[in-house]
């Protein structure tokens, strides 16, 4: 399969998308911040790291895909509570991406420090009491919850039909079960998974289609759908197209969790190996590695001593053909996308050529 071009304008711009949708964040995070420092005076810090994170970065793949499934089920350009329904699922981003760094001990998000790393930073520099790290984990904990509380928020005030709303509820209630339990199976994995016997590439995809393929394009695609008033056959028919490019997605995360450029990722390079990752790269390392190598690699990924120099054994899973393999699904598994996109009763013309270019931008990124 030749793999689409890449557009040379960022298709989540179209329309003003980004900018609607950063303005509707910021709207929100104004009064939000309001209400932070009627609380106390000391939630200020509390209240800029929150603004930072959603505001100095992220890609918004998640509304853009929630506001051409709007477009594609007959909803208007102009209406701005789609624009604030889409934000929401930047919140939801936001808190998932924040605790997931916690558990993964990163160090840093976008280039800069993660927000657990920016608390202890904070405790470090006031010079206070107890244990810097604890300060951290539980400022991450509770700034991630309260995103996940403003996600619903947001999106039950954002301005469109309270009956429309309430039809793409469950939707939206299930997204966030499915990518709680998707990143429960991937702390789970590295614990209580076997990565030298069968199974472990099923596995790894399960954590793929929950953890990030479902609430990345196919959940946003159909609550959009359904806001807009459209029935299962659409919704099913985006579900079609958005499940097979949410995972090609997510395998090309993993790959540049490995093989990535940090100026491009805002992650070190190999930063998915220090933290543990059991990947579908990983797992079809380990079936086609030598058992030594497999053993070398199982034992040492996750170390929290793990030095950049060792990273190179990344070597290892070069040589096992498993990049090549993970490639060719992601080729796969956009075909299969774009096919089922070809199928999907749109009722509004340039949603289709949106969701193609939407299609690229997600899978066909730079290393």
């Amino acid at each position: 399969m030749t793999l689409p071009a890449v557009d040379t304008a960022n298709p989540v711009d179209r329309e003003g998308l980004r900018l609607r949708v950063n303005r509707a964040l910021t709207e929100f995070l104004a009064g939000q911040e309001v209400l932070l420092a009627s609380i106390s005076p000391q939630l200020s810090e509390a209240s800029t790291a929150l603004r930072d994170f959603l505001l100095d970065g992220g890609k918004r793949l998640r509304p853009a895909f929630c506001y051409w499934g709007w477009r594609g089920a007959g909803g208007g350009a102009g209406t701005d509570g789609i624009v604030a329904a889409a934000a929401a699922l930047e919140l939801l981003q936001a808190s998932a991406l924040i605790h997931d760094d916690l558990m993964d001990r990163s160090d840093t998000r976008r280039g800069v420090p993660s927000v657990h790393r920016r608390f202890e930073m904070l405790h470090r520099a006031g010079g206070w009491r107890g244990d810097r790290g604890q300060y951290g984990a539980s400022a991450a904990v509770l700034l991630g919850d309260m995103l996940l509380c403003w996600c619903d928020e947001l999106f039950l005030r954002c301005g469109l039909d309270p009956a429309a709303v309430l039809a793409a509820k469950p939707l939206f209630d299930l997204m966030r079960t499915e990518v709680m339990a998707g990143q429960y199976l991937d702390v789970l994995e590295p614990v209580a998974g076997d990565s030298l016997g069968e199974g472990a590439a099923a596995r790894a995809m399960d954590v793929v289609r929950y953890k990030s393929a479902k609430y990345s394009v196919e959940r946003p695609l159909q609550v959009g759908a359904v806001l807009a008033g459209a029935g299962p056959a659409l919704a099913d028919a985006y579900g079609a197209f958005g499940l097979p490019l949410g995972e090609a997605f997510q395998l090309r995360d993993d790959q540049l969790g490995v093989f990535g450029d940090p100026a491009v990722t805002g992650k070190p390079a190999g930063d998915d190996l220090r933290e543990g990752k059991r990947t579908l790269l990983v797992a079809l390392t380990m079936e086609s590695c030598s058992r030594a190598d497999a053993r070398l690699l199982d034992e040492r990924l996750g170390a929290p001593d793990l030095e950049p120099a060792e990273v190179e054994r990344r070597g290892i899973i070069a040589a096992s053909g498993a990049p090549e393999r993970v490639e060719q699904r992601i080729e796969a598994l956009l075909a299969e996308a774009l096919a089922a996109l070809e199928a999907v009763p749109l009722a509004d013309g340039p949603a289709r050529d949106a969701l193609r270019a939407l299609a690229s931008a997600a899978t066909v990124r730079r290393y």
